[in-house]
């Protein structure tokens, strides 16, 4: 056995159903799509490139799947029906109702006869998206960690390397990074963020006659620093508790997760996993490809401003960086590299990048006048309405500023204050 077959035998990990082939010295030779990162976002893209034909797809990642992930773990309607034909939803519950608190205060629970949303443990969740990439036809690499991209040839159309900490270098047609918003992918693109925020979380395990007052219910409530709110999901046997703030106010937002906490009487109770991390939303104009590489999900900063949203956004996006990798690793050129990586874009900036703009002047209501924000939700009969339609999955916000106004209306009345 060579030095490089020990080293690959000793630091990669490949799961029982995955191709014995991508043990082989430089991992298999030319791939057609490479995907950085096995979350949903590269799991998605994985899966849309594979069933888009691309014959040769590869899934990167560090760490083998199931693991935790800091997440609320909400499923909206947006990403329900991004996922891919056939998928089992693990939910551990359904949503129907939502109680909205204003600082612990001002309680009013507002109900839905038709599901809003479902709750998943995103270890579960994530595991089965890479599962449906495999059996799609995607290989699945683990315990590999991927410290740079490059294009030598890069005006030339020529091939994207992608170099692993082994010292091993990955070809490919494709790219698609799906690493997170700290990712070398992104990094190479030249993704720009401009709003970063601070979510911290715990998994706190409670006995069945807790449980069984929070099933079918969250509750989101409006918090004490501009722009931030606390959620309480339920799974089961378990409740995922947390809070999110713009960074930068690192103890104001733990003391805020304290006091949520212990107001809503969980203290006593023991997390088995308590966990932080940043949220990064991307400028207007970041780009979202470079050459033969495509940016999804974290990585391209792609996330609901207001809410902070990530998972629908990370299906949707790996669908579509898949779906264009598949159609650059066939171009001929470099002139046709760039005609896939454009299409990409448009398709981003024409839907995500839309709502994104839409909650951005969501978030600056909210960071403004969160007690109008939280009268009008519970008042102002057509922002329930419409936040019941979007977790549902029949519009966007963006669809409805288009077709009827209705957020402009609404964002006027909470920037105003006003009493509708």
């Amino acid at each position: 056995m060579s030095e490089n077959q020990r080293r690959g035998a000793d630091e990669i990990e490949i799961l029982p159903d995955a191709p014995l082939d991508a043990l082989d010295d430089e991992l298999g030779g030319v791939w057609d799509v490479v995907v950085v990162g096995a979350g949903p976002a590269g799991a998605s893209a994985a899966y849309a490139a594979a069933d888009a034909g691309a014959t040769r797809v590869l899934i990167l990642d560090k760490a083998a799947p199931p693991r935790y992930k800091t997440c609320g773990g909400g499923i909206i309607g947006p990403s329900r029906d991004t996922l891919p034909p056939g998928f089992a939803l693990p939910l551990k519950d359904r949503v129907h109702a939502i109680t909205f608190t204003l600082g612990g205060r001002y309680e009013r629970t507002r109900r839905s006869k038709r599901m809003l949303f479902g709750l998943v443990n995103r270890d579960e969740f994530d595991h089965g998206l890479v599962q449906a990439a495999e059996k799609a036809g995607a290989s699945l690499v683990t315990g590999v960690t991927v410290t740079g991209v490059s294009q030598p040839d890069e005006a030339d159309g020529g091939l994207a390397l992608v170099a692993l900490q082994d010292g091993r270098v990955v070809k490919a047609r494709a790219v698609v990074g799906a690493d997170g918003s700290a990712g070398r992918v992104g990094a190479h693109v030249g993704v720009v963020f401009d709003q970063v925020d601070l979510g911290l979380e715990a998994e706190i395990p409670v006995p069945p006659a807790v449980a069984e007052t929070w099933r079918g219910r969250v509750l989101l409530d409006w918090g004490p620093l501009p722009g931030s709110y606390g959620w309480v999901f339920p799974k089961g046997d378990s409740l995922t508790v947390g809070v999110i703030a713009a960074r930068g106010k690192g103890a104001e937002t733990r003391a805020y997760l304290k006091d949520f906490i212990e107001r809503l009487g969980l203290a006593g109770f023991e997390p088995s996993v308590e966990s932080g991390h940043l949220t990064r939303c991307r400028a207007e104009e970041s780009p979202l490809s470079r050459g033969r590489v495509l940016v999804a999900g974290d990585a391209a900063g792609l996330l609901e401003p207001w809410t902070r949203e990530g998972i629908s956004y990370a299906l949707r996006s790996g669908r579509l960086a898949g779906r264009w990798a598949a159609r650059m690793a066939s171009a001929a050129g470099a002139a046709g590299v760039r005609r896939e990586a454009l299409g990409y874009t448009f398709d981003i900036r024409a839907g995500l990048g839309e709502e994104m703009v839409v909650g951005r002047r969501m978030l600056s209501a909210f960071e403004r006048r969160p007690a109008a924000f939280h009268a009008a939700v519970l008042t102002f009969r057509p922002a329930w309405r419409a936040f019941a339609r979007v977790t549902q999955g029949h519009t966007t916000f963006a669809r409805l500023t288009h077709e009827y106004g209705l957020t402009r209306e609404t964002i006027a009345f909470l920037t105003r204050g006003g009493s509708r």
